[in-house]
């Protein structure tokens, strides 16, 4: 039979036990569950032969793999053990997937290259296309494999992949399993078409609509996809039409949405079924040898399941554990200055240039900052003529496609720091952020880390408006995984993102955009040995009489309210710049107030539930004791900020409004 050409018998058998060894984990997998020995299933059943075609042409270990929650016959395929993916099962400490930080089907394997994986839909197409990018710059012949069902491709991530890949002739081939079904949705509520026709219309993008039931139809492609992609002529789109013989999940019954009759035509198309009848019908194969490894695996499996079971838990006092990386910080040279005076903008820009000097793999990218412009802020000017067009180059108008390409970039060994133009526009890559760059080291336990920097220009007195002068820390304060920093001055940013530069974190990088110039923020310029350790706060002004918590501009506002204060009632105010909120540096604040016993707490985000209130709750816990008047705050209010100067001013924080603060603590 022609298209049998180029397989043997013994290739053909290992086919077939792999789509069998994935399908009776499956049914171990829903078993074990009906016993109370695990909680959660998603399975790879009907989805076998495309998985596994993809996966026959595929390098594991060299090539790179984004799968989605069903591609457990993938994940076996490239290498995974049957005992793997049952020790993910049962959320076992051995298991290389997340060592039971992740619900079961979250694939990730270090020595296979399979990238670990999150529950959100769709967030792995921009991360297969920043991989993608950084095997480009590397001129090495990987490719990279990202895959997902027919639902995700409603996200506007999938567009915005297609698009960014299309673009720069990316080698990544996305595989699309469409089962018609997105949990109980079928296609035909949520797609205009099908997925093949949605996706037309990329240039230099291929596409191919295949039987995913029929391994050697789908291998085909999958062969063509790769060949081009090796040879540099980019993209390609695999649609696998494919059947889902299982419910959505465990938590989900389809009998409730599907008839009978169209799950019995389901079944009829297994793909184990019509693998078996090929090869038959080209008298490659005999039934028995189908038989003996239908037994083996059934009984290896059920072993597996036994030993799985045997293996130790995760234990309750490793549950924090790769919350940040525990390699030592780089240390700061003796600071040395290089020039008397600079502004913030440019000692950002000078540390962009040392640090893309030092590291070849740092790359910077983002909308508008390449070229002599150098974004809307100039940080970036002069970088593209000095690094060239593929180190500093403009990203798409797209947050979410900005990060998430990062995230890729990241966990393929590469340094991407990335500007978001304005926080106010940050919102679109909140799922990238959240449930990728923060938690990336922690459900993998380690095994890949996403050290990306991302700049973001924030805060107001600038008349900015509603959507030009927003202050998102807050958000950010509250997000484990990510460290935060936030300079209030030039010296500082250097020294600061110089160290952002280097961790081994993902860092966010906050510059208010008032500080960039502000005369007050210039300072001389350390050299490039100088860095600022993260969690270390800096004593502003010292004194004994009242001490204000503060970061950013609203260090400049509580030094007029300090001198103000001074002058009429002759305190001296002590003022703590914070320069990182995530770590916080709780020691200099816990000095500080048991040597003046009052303290106010001065920030530019909303009063409620900004950094100050937690800041104000650590206070309470950590130096009650010394306190001889309530923790107070000065904060912007639980507005938004309005265009027009006397609406701005009304709402953000001003001196007058901490020096009124600051007189009834020195009064209390």
């Amino acid at each position: 039979m022609p298209r049998l050409h180029g397989f043997t018998k013994k290739r053909l058998l290992h086919i077939y036990e792999l789509m069998v060894q994935s399908r009776r984990l499956d049914e171990k997998m829903l078993t074990l569950l009906k016993q109370g020995k695990s909680y959660f299933h998603m399975g790879c059943s009907g989805h076998e032969a495309s998985q596994l075609a993809a996966a026959e042409v595929f390098q594991a270990g060299k090539d790179w793999a984004y799968p989605y929650y069903r591609d457990s016959a993938f994940c076996l395929g490239l290498g995974m053990t049957g005992r793997e993916q049952l020790l993910s099962s049962l959320s076992r400490v051995e298991d290389p997937n997340s060592s039971g930080r992740q619900m079961p089907g979250h694939f990730s394997h270090r020595n296979y290259r399979i990238v670990t994986q999150s529950s959100s839909t769709g967030t792995q197409y921009l991360q297969a296309v920043g991989t993608a990018m950084a095997v480009a710059l590397s001129r090495e012949n990987e490719i990279v494999y990202v895959s997902s069902g027919e639902g995700a491709t409603s996200e506007g991530d999938f567009h915005e992949a297609l698009n960014w890949s299309s673009r720069e002739r990316l080698p990544v081939i996305f595989h699309i399993q469409d089962n018609k079904y997105a949990i109980s949705v079928h296609i035909s509520e949520q797609t205009a078409g099908s997925v093949y026709e949605l996706s037309a219309g990329y240039n230099h993008l291929a596409r191919f609509q295949v039987d995913g039931t029929d391994f050697f139809e789908s291998h085909l492609a999958f062969q063509k996809a790769v060949d081009r992609a090796r040879k540099g002529k980019g993209p390609s789109v695999i649609v696998s039409d494919v059947v889902r013989l299982l419910s959505h999940s465990s938590s989900d019954d389809q009998r409730k949405y599907r008839s009978e009759e169209e799950l019995e035509t389901d079944r009829e198309r297994d793909p184990i079924l019509k693998l078996r009848e090929a090869c038959f019908a080209a008298k490659i194969v005999k039934s028995e040898d189908f038989d003996k490894i239908n037994e083996r695996m059934t009984h290896q499996v059920g072993q597996d399941a036994l030993w799985a079971e045997s293996r130790p838990h995760p234990l309750p006092e490793t549950a924090t554990d790769h919350m940040y990386s525990d390699a030592p910080l780089p240390v700061s040279g003796e600071k040395k200055v290089i020039a008397e005076k600079i502004v913030m903008v440019d000692a950002i820009n000078h540390a962009l240039h040392e640090e893309m000097s030092r590291n070849d793999k740092m790359i910077i990218y983002g909308q508008d900052v390449a070229g002599d412009k150098g974004g809307v802020f100039t940080a970036t000017r002069r970088l593209t003529e000095e690094f060239g067009q593929t180190r500093v180059f403009n990203s798409q108008l797209a947050e979410s496609s900005i990060v998430g390409t990062a995230i890729g970039m990241a966990c393929a060994g590469w340094k991407p720091v990335v500007e978001i133009q304005f926080g106010d526009y940050i919102w679109y890559a909140m799922m990238q952020i959240r449930n990728e760059l923060a938690a990336i080291r922690y459900r993998s336990t380690s095994d890949w880390s996403c050290p990306a920097v991302i700049r973001v220009p924030v805060g107001g007195y600038i008349h900015g408006g509603l959507y030009h002068s927003q202050s998102i820390d807050g958000y950010f304060f509250h997000l484990p995984g990510i460290r935060i920093a936030y300079p209030s001055n030039a010296e500082d940013a250097k020294g600061l993102l110089k160290m952002a530069c280097r961790v081994d974190d993902p860092v966010m990088f906050m510059e208010h955009k008032g500080l960039y110039r502000y005369a007050s923020a210039a300072t001389t310029e350390p050299d490039e040995d100088y860095l600022v350790p993260f969690g270390q706060a800096r004593l502003v002004t010292e004194g004994e009489d009242l001490t204000i918590i503060t970061y950013g501009m609203m260090v400049y506002k509580s030094l007029e309210a300090a001198k103000t204060l001074t002058s009429s009632t002759g305190a001296r105010v002590e003022i703590v710049d914070l320069r990182t909120l995530n770590p916080l540096d709780l020691d200099t604040i816990s000095k500080s107030i048991q040597k003046t016993n009052r303290v106010l707490v001065a920030y530019e985000d909303n009063l409620t539930n900004g950094p100050g209130a937690e800041i104000s709750a650590l206070i309470a816990d950590h130096c009650f004791e010394y306190l001889d008047s309530p923790v107070r705050r000065v904060a912007a209010k639980d507005s938004h900020i309005g265009f027009s100067p006397y609406l701005e001013n009304a709402i953000l924080p001003q001196s007058v409004e901490i020096v009124t603060v600051a007189e009834e603590l020195l009064e209390y």
